[in-house]
């Protein structure tokens, strides 16, 4: 262990730097956010938040999933494949958690070998994470939390006093030689806004840390971004929003593990995400309105053989109309939410289309919630609420099956003193019945009289100490979630399961006038039907995860706009694992930067990574097939050079 720490804190001294403006952009240091100022903190969110902004994406220059949330023990992704990545919150798996994208909910799960939340990070603004306890207003679906990401705007990009801009980045990865390249150009006049942005990406394949090709590891991504608003002079804004990703490329045959025998085959993943949103930029008294309609749909096209393919189609109209009221001690937000869903699967018979075949679930849901957000004096501070949801599933055959179910939720802070708060909540969710799997449904299914509908219970306890430069946190958690849909193409439509995830996190983090340095642990256990989780039970729920030990450390010369920086992910051997499952093995992996922004010239950013310094041969903690010696999981890259820029205008 003291020699992990040892070599990250020399691999800062001694590796090229990275990096970002004249002054340090704030850190966030779950759950606290700490400015490299004055060393000061504030506390965030209740303790349960992960809450990564504009700052933290400009140091961390994230490529995929992975990149995005390094140094968040609790928070794990798996697969070296950005088209199969997975992310797990606290150990529950992302369908458990209501997703957005620009305020509209996603529905992605449409093959369970692939990603469920395919996302550029590089058309990111910001990223919001309640882990377990949700507020009601995060939608329906919360089981095990919520999830939001935010695209870049023009309030965000464009200069005060400017009419128009733009920035150029371009990328280079050594291991796969990759080349990306991105263009954002965006600008207003007098009412109307305006912003597009366009990524292509394109690279052979990537090897692991023993030299060895891993398998379907191309690169081939095209994502775009149009934004159009009007916002009147009083306040008044419509904004339209179409973001869109694609990955075609051959990929594993299952396309999150390997298996020698099996060939790989071509997966065209496509994501695209629809948002009309109506806001009040001047809202006075207790009006002050949210409404919106969006439609998200993922795509996916892929051959099983010479003779016939598949393609899986999920979809979402959602939409909602809701109203923050002001008060003396808060606000309280009230609305009404939507969502009308399909799961289709599509078989196409290459010798003749006129044997082609669909089947498909459909699903709605309708829901009414509020939620109170409270300053009960200057040192406390309570979040409560609760939503009632009317919910119906049609399956395969029409067999119909209508829900209704309540859910509630209570998160509070108190300041024990100026340097220290305690924070807990605690929630129970009622979830409805999901859709299936598109690549699992079976015409042969004979649906059961009834489904039970998914219902959740979460808790967490944590505390927050802030001594000067130092920030502390620690946090207890638990989530358990009874009677998810987990069907079977051989085993029917209506089989249900139970899983749990309960562990803990600590961290510490000190800050000087121009860096930080940070260490953060997670020990989180997984269970399916009382049972130690594996990645094959856990499918759709959870996976194992043991323990996980995050470092980051970074230093800013203002003077000579260079920033360096590392980080460092420390996985030790979990040996608690399912009956005959293998232990899943321990790994060391090392990252390093710098960035240099000319001081005359900030208009400029460029920067240079090493990954995965040592060459360490592994793969993530939360890949599958780990534990199965008959699978061969994907491995992470080896050692990386990377070198971008990037030119504002």
């Amino acid at each position: 262990m003291s020699r992990s720490i040892c070599a990250l804190m020399l691999s800062t001294s001694v590796c090229v730097p990275y990096a970002a403006a004249q002054t340090v952009e704030p850190f966030v240091l779950d759950p606290i956010t700490v400015e490299g100022g004055d060393g000061s903190a504030v506390a965030d969110d209740g303790g349960n938040a992960i809450d990564i902004d504009a700052g933290d994406l400009a140091l961390q220059n994230p490529t995929d999933l992975q990149d995005l949330f390094i140094g968040e023990p609790t928070t794990i992704v798996g697969s070296s494949l950005p088209v199969s990545q997975k992310l797990y919150v606290n150990g529950v798996e992302e369908t458990n958690l209501a997703v957005t994208i620009d305020g509209a909910r996603q529905n992605n799960k449409i093959f369970h070998h692939n990603a469920t939340t395919l996302i550029d990070p590089a058309l990111l603004e910001a990223v919001s994470v309640d882990s377990g306890v949700a507020a009601a207003d995060a939608g329906p679906g919360a089981l095990a939390g919520s999830i939001s990401y935010e695209t870049i705007d023009v309030d965000s990009l464009l200069e005060e006093g400017d009419s128009f801009g733009g920035k150029f980045a371009t990328e280079y990865q050594s291991n796969g030689d990759i080349f990306a390249n991105a263009l954002t150009l965006y600008g207003r006049t007098g009412n109307f806004e305006a912003l597009g942005y366009l990524k292509y990406a394109e690279g052979d394949g990537r090897e692991d840390g023993d030299d060895n090709t891993i398998t379907g590891s191309g690169t081939n991504l095209l994502s775009g971004l149009v934004k159009l608003a009007y916002e009147a002079d009083a306040g008044h804004r419509i904004e339209f929003s179409y973001e869109s990703v694609g990955d075609d490329e051959e990929r594993p045959f299952r396309a999150n593990f390997d298996r020698t025998f099996l060939s790989v085959r071509d997966y065209d993943l496509q994501r695209q995400n629809i948002v009309l949103t109506y806001t009040d930029e001047t809202p006075q008294g207790w009006w002050d309105p949210t409404i919106s309609i969006a439609y998200s749909v993922t795509e996916l096209l892929t051959p099983f053989d010479d003779s016939f393919s598949y393609g899986g189609t999920t979809d979402s109209i959602n939409g909602k109309f809701q109203n923050e009221f002001a008060l003396n001690l808060g606000t309280i937000t009230a609305g009404i939410d939507f969502y009308s869903e399909t799961a289709n699967l599509e078989e196409f018979d290459l010798a003749d289309s006129a044997n082609d075949t669909e089947i498909g679930e459909e699903a709605w849901n309708i829901g009414a919630f509020s939620q109170a957000r409270l300053d009960l004096t200057d040192a406390a501070r309570v979040s409560f609420g609760a939503r009632v949801d009317a919910n119906e599933l049609e399956g395969l055959d029409g067999t119909t099956y209508s829900n209704e179910g309540v859910s509630g939720n209570v998160s509070g802070e108190v300041d024990v003193t100026d340097a220290v708060t305690l924070s807990a909540g605690v929630s129970s969710v009622w979830g409805g019945v999901a859709l299936a799997e598109n690549y699992l449904l079976n015409t042969a299914w004979t649906y059961p009289d009834e489904i039970e509908p998914v219902t959740s219970q979460n808790i967490f306890v944590a505390s927050e100490a802030n001594f000067g430069r130092w920030n502390l946190n620690a946090k207890l958690f638990k989530t358990e979630i009874d009677d998810v849909r987990t069907e079977s193409f051989s085993e029917g439509a209506g089989i249900t399961n139970d899983m749990s995830s309960e562990g803990f996190e600590i961290g510490a983090g000190y800050a000087w006038n121009d860096g930080l340095v940070r260490i953060g642990y997670a020990n989180i256990d997984t269970e399916v039907n009382g049972e130690t989780a594996d990645a094959f039970s856990g499918i759709y729920l959870t996976t194992p995860v043991g323990e996980i030990i995050t470092l980051q450390v970074n230093h800013t010369f203002a003077n000579r706009g260079i920033t360096i920086g590392a980080d460092a992910e420390i996985v030790l051997e979990e040996t608690d694992v399912a009956e005959g499952s293998a232990t899943l093995p321990a790994y060391e992996v090392f990252n390093s930067f710098i960035t240099y922004t000319p001081p005359n010239d900030d208009s400029w950013v460029l920067r240079a990574e090493i990954n995965n310094m040592f060459d360490e041969t592994y793969a993530s903690r939360a890949t599958y097939g780990l534990e199965f010696p008959s699978l061969v999981p994907l491995n992470e890259p080896g050692q990386t050079i990377m070198l971008s820029a990037s030119k504002t205008f």
